[in-house]
């Protein structure tokens, strides 16, 4: 089974990337994860992005492709994968359809988390983490025992600046205006399973089963 897992900031994507590698045993690739490691490896591709990425420079269209291309080739891959972040242009979904049939593989569902952007504002705006050790808490779902300081090793907790509402709205901005047309065009071509990204996680993940589960693996 082949997924693409679409959703803006906050939607709860890598949660339920999670839960399906778990109950589906295929794994989450991605494009974040994929870049690092091929730089780590020092594979072509992998340097190339290196360059970019040294200079703060987003990396090319061509290269984080090239870099999907090979990854997906991995035996990991033969039973199956989940795409997350990757493709968030047309242009990226058009090489997708163009690599997936030299390697015998096709899209079966992509799975879109839709959330009302208020709620998602509410959801990036409450997170606090902590100076000393990376912990994240949530001043709604996720309170500190005590306020303002983290429960594992009492350090002080801070918004970060990709937290503020101003940054996370000029985010969701940009996925609107870049990725959000994927959902169009995976919705002409039948692919799209939306689903309300509210309630419980689990209540979430038994949504997005339901839609898995209608097509035979």
């Amino acid at each position: 089974m082949n997924l693409i897992l679409l959703g803006p900031p906050g939607a709860g994507k890598g949660t339920q990337a999670q839960l399906i590698v778990d109950r589906y045993h295929i794994p989450q690739i991605s494009t974040g994860d994929i870049l690092r490691a091929a730089v780590k490896e020092g594979t072509p591709l992998g340097k190339q992005a290196k360059a970019f990425m040294d200079q703060g420079q987003l990396v090319p269209d061509e290269v984080i492709i090239g870099i999907m291309n090979e990854r997906l080739r991995g035996p990991d891959c033969d039973s199956g994968f989940i795409l997350d972040g990757f493709p968030r242009t047309i242009a990226q979904a058009e090489a997708l359809q163009t690599i997936l049939p030299k390697i015998g593989k096709s899209i079966d569902h992509v799975i879109n988390i839709d959330v009302d952007s208020e709620e998602l504002v509410r959801r990036l705006t409450g997170r606090r983490t902590c100076q000393n050790c990376g912990a994240m808490f949530h001043i709604l779902f996720h309170m500190p025992k005590q306020e303002g300081m983290c429960d594992r090793c009492g350090g002080t907790l801070y918004q970060r600046d990709d937290d503020k509402e101003e940054t996370i709205r000029t985010r969701l901005k940009e996925y609107q205006r870049q990725t959000a047309p994927l959902i169009e065009y995976y919705q002409v071509k039948n692919l799209l399973r939306s689903i309300r990204g509210v309630g419980s996680q689990g209540q979430i993940f038994e949504s997005i089963a339901h839609q898995l589960d209608k097509t035979p693996r």
